[in-house]
């Protein structure tokens, strides 16, 4: 006889039960070569206990593809969609950024390790919705079970059912990246508008991600069947800018040999993305105002009009309101655009995301480089003790630099940029700093430990959040510390 065994863990606030759960086999069915529906009866069985708590199972093979999904994925996709994803990748139901080649649960499966509480945003009837994901290798029991094929399984439930909310896990949606407040309240302005045309005018620093956002909402608007078309504003000049949008004909100017469709054309029934709208040229401000007041445009050189429908999405790192008060900018162009106003934060004031973020990173730099590479803790924390001015891209360039002049497995705090590694080094934190030696005495690593959190505190003006991000620690750790040690 044959069992199917899994360990089942159901989490009720901060209490967690771990059950075992043994489901007795009673036909012998480990051919690898029998079909899905063949061996879906003790799936089932197992489904079954995971749909009592309110949760979906979802079985891969070592492919990553879907061996089977259980009666309340059905409930939670869509009975169509869950049963046509048998047999296929994973990816295309949870997304790339998560079960891609270079995704980050699915390289974490791939290495033994298990990930629980992640969440990702899964096409519905009723549109995308918001999942909790947790997924683990599945090890096999001593007596063996009924299909060898299966490699991992992958736990579901919806978001807002999740009792691990607020606890750090990252959110992963149509590329974006975050667990921050700053970021959720992204996700949901992106959600409230799958089904409007409106105008969206994206502000932030340089290197914040506007495009992966413009991307993201492009991908879960009504315009996501037709194409994302990108311009920016100030990479061309003014003359070659308008035949760039617009298109031109033949005889148009000098350099005019033959007809050309411009962006506006290619991204029909899509999305077109004004990339550094700022430094749009005066004179083109009032073409696209009458563009997006009549919906209609000319190609450079010819009369007749010809119809847009594609959606615009705008984004900026200066601040028009100054543009428009200094004379730079047109003010109704401004307000035409700001339809829908969306600022992305700049990466200091949601350090949450560092941490994903830059794992996600890694895994992707590295892949390119044919290469699988992890963080070491001092690393690690010395990211997030960086300010990044030059926000998401400069993480992306710091570990591209890191896994280019990194020898092993592991990406060092010496792999790192100088202007990362050098307030580590100021300001170490207290994990890192103590000595490994246990000649020291307590007392001893006490008093480094209270001049170290001094220093901090002191360079900070007593700031606890600025000294803690220096020490490379939370601030709960720090007033605890500062409590233990008596530093007033």
């Amino acid at each position: 006889m044959h069992c199917l065994v899994f360990w089942v863990t159901y989490v009720a606030g901060p209490i967690a039960t771990i059950s075992r759960v043994v489901i007795p086999m009673t036909e012998d069915t480990s051919d690898p070569t029998c079909a899905i529906e063949e061996t879906s009866a003790p799936l089932i069985a197992v489904s079954t206990v995971f749909s009592s708590l309110g949760r979906g199972l979802v079985c891969l093979d070592r492919d990553f593809n879907v061996m089977h999904v259980s009666a309340r994925i059905e409930a939670l996709l869509g009975a169509e969609k869950a049963r046509s994803m048998l047999g296929h990748p994973v990816e295309t139901l949870f997304g790339a950024e998560l079960f891609g080649p270079e995704g980050s649960m699915r390289t974490a499966l791939a290495a033994g390790e298990r990930r629980e509480g992640w969440r990702a945003f899964v096409e519905g009837p009723d549109g995308a919705r918001a999942m909790s994901v947790s997924a683990a290798p599945f090890v096999p029991d001593p007596y063996g079970i009924c299909d060898r094929r299966v490699a991992y399984i992958i736990v579901v439930r919806p978001a807002e059912e999740d009792s691990y909310a607020g606890t750090g896990a990252p959110t992963f949606f149509s590329g974006l990246i975050g667990r921050s407040s700053a970021m959720a309240r992204v996700f949901g302005l992106i959600e409230n508008l799958r089904s409007s045309d409106a105008t969206i005018l994206l502000t932030g620093e340089s290197g914040t991600g506007k495009e992966v956002v413009a991307r993201a909402i492009h991908a879960n608007s009504p315009h996501r069947g037709g194409p994302f078309v990108a311009v920016n504003c100030g990479a061309l000049p003014g003359e070659l800018l308008e035949s760039e949008l617009f298109g031109h004909v033949r005889g148009a100017f000098t350099s005019a040999i033959r007809d050309r469709i411009g962006r506006f054309e290619a991204a029909a029934r899509g999305t077109l993305f004004f990339d550094e709208i700022g430094d749009l040229p005066l004179p083109l401000q009032v073409k696209l105002l009458r563009v997006l007041q009549e919906r209609r445009f000319e190609r450079v050189g010819e009369s007749r009009s010809i119809e847009t429908d594609a959606r615009i999405i705008a984004a900026t790192n200066v601040d028009l309101r100054r543009a428009v008060a200094e004379g730079r900018f047109r003010e109704d162009l401004y307000y035409r655009l700001r339809v829908v106003p969306m600022e992305i934060p700049p990466l200091r004031e949601r350090r949450e995301d560092i941490e994903p973020l830059a794992r996600y990173l890694l895994v992707r730099v590295a892949a390119r480089h044919g290469r699988e590479m992890q963080f070491s803790p001092t690393a690690l924390r010395a990211m997030l003790g960086y300010a990044w001015p030059g926000n998401v891209r400069e993480l992306e360039n710091a570990l591209e630099y890191g896994v280019s002049v990194g020898k092993g497995q592991t990406l060092q705090l010496e792999d790192l940029p100088d202007e990362v590694v050098r307030p580590a080094r100021e300001f170490p934190s207290v994990e890192a700093a103590r000595p490994a030696s246990s000649s020291q005495t307590s007392a001893m690593d006490d008093q480094a430990e209270t001049e170290r959190i001094r220093h901090a505190l002191e360079s900070s003006r007593w700031n606890r959040n600025e000294a803690a991000r220096l020490l490379g620690m939370s601030r709960t750790t720090l007033w605890r510390r500062m409590r233990e040690l008596h530093i007033d």
